[in-house]
């Protein structure tokens, strides 16, 4: 195989925990139908992404920066001095309700947006003004899973796994698909491997994409509401494959969601928007004892269940 398993990214550890020894791996918390991320499949995520050298610190920077960021749209301020960072190795949960920006933010990150002010930093590489090309090197590092799937539509689940390692070259087809047979193992898909993504549900498209996310090899993943509109064990398995690759693989992740149960599960902070604005950006913990009267209604309207008849 062209990935060698042993050039593994910063932030995971040199040897992979044996469940049997590493009880907090696969603690509850973790979905137990999620494959664990074995030494082979690691290398298939992580390719070539480089290791720290004995003796080197990791850095001290941010791996992703946001600083005093606004986005107007026309007359229409969707962004309002928005400042949050994501440390190597952690998940972020944007929280708020629809219309406040959170998945306008993951598009800033991508390039695909571009706000009118702010700094908004990758590794401590300022990305607010990059050309195209200089973007393109980015989304080598950054990938994101659309809220649709943004599956090629004439493709397989297989052949769209298999894309991003057939663009970037250096394997033979017989090695192509056995990472792409681990891959959609991991995010449950082996039983629709020719199936086209027309005939797929809303959660196994998205399954998919997640795989076809980690064929590119990237050093942070961008999750835009993986939960919405799919039913609650596809919702599990989904978080469950992003707390492996946190766990076991020191992934960074950014999870825009509205579904406060999915991310008390994956956060270790939360930003909340309201009207556009960091209403909230600090640790899970805090953010459940905040006494803001916008984070207690949020909190108080997800928790809500209808009364029995």
């Amino acid at each position: 195989m062209a990935a060698d398993s042993s050039k593994l990214k910063v932030g995971m550890p040199e040897t992979l925990p044996n469940p049997e020894e590493a009880p907090e791996v696969l603690s509850d918390a973790v979905d137990q139908s999620v494959k664990v991320i074995d030494t082979e499949l690691a290398a298939d995520i992580m390719g070539d992404n480089p290791t720290l050298e004995e003796g080197e610190e990791v850095a001290s920077w941010p791996m992703i920066s946001f600083s005093h960021v606004s986005m107007w749209f026309g007359e229409t301020k969707t962004l309002d001095n928005v400042s949050f960072t994501v440390n190597r190795g952690e998940t972020l949960c944007i929280l708020g309700r629809s219309g406040v920006g959170k998945s306008v933010a993951l598009r800033i990150l991508m390039g695909f947006l571009k706000p009118q002010v702010g700094s908004i930093r990758v590794d401590g590489e300022e990305i607010n003004g990059l050309t195209e090309e200089g973007m393109q090197q980015i989304r080598k590092r950054v990938t994101m899973v659309f809220q649709n799937g943004a599956l090629f539509d004439s493709l397989t689940v297989r052949e769209n796994v298999a894309f991003p390692l057939r663009e970037r070259g250096g394997m033979d087809e017989d090695q192509i698909q056995q990472v792409v047979d681990r891959l959609i193992g991991l995010v449950g898909a082996d039983d629709v491997p020719d199936a086209l993504p027309a005939s797929l549900s809303t959660g196994r498209r998205r399954a998919v994409a997640i795989a076809r996310a980690l064929a590119s090899q990237p050093e942070v993943v961008l999750y835009d509401e993986p939960t919405t509109m799919v039913d609650p064990i596809i919702a599990r398995r989904l978080g469950g494959i992003i707390q492996r690759l946190k766990k076991q693989l020191g992934f960074t992740s950014i999870v825009v969601t509205h579904d406060m149960r999915f991310a008390e599960r994956l956060a270790d902070s939360v930003l909340f928007l309201h009207e556009g604005r960091a209403a909230f950006f600090g640790p899970l913990k805090a953010f459940l004892a905040s006494p803001d009267p916008h984070i207690q209604q949020f909190l108080t309207l997800d928790a809500y269940q209808l009364p029995l008849a």
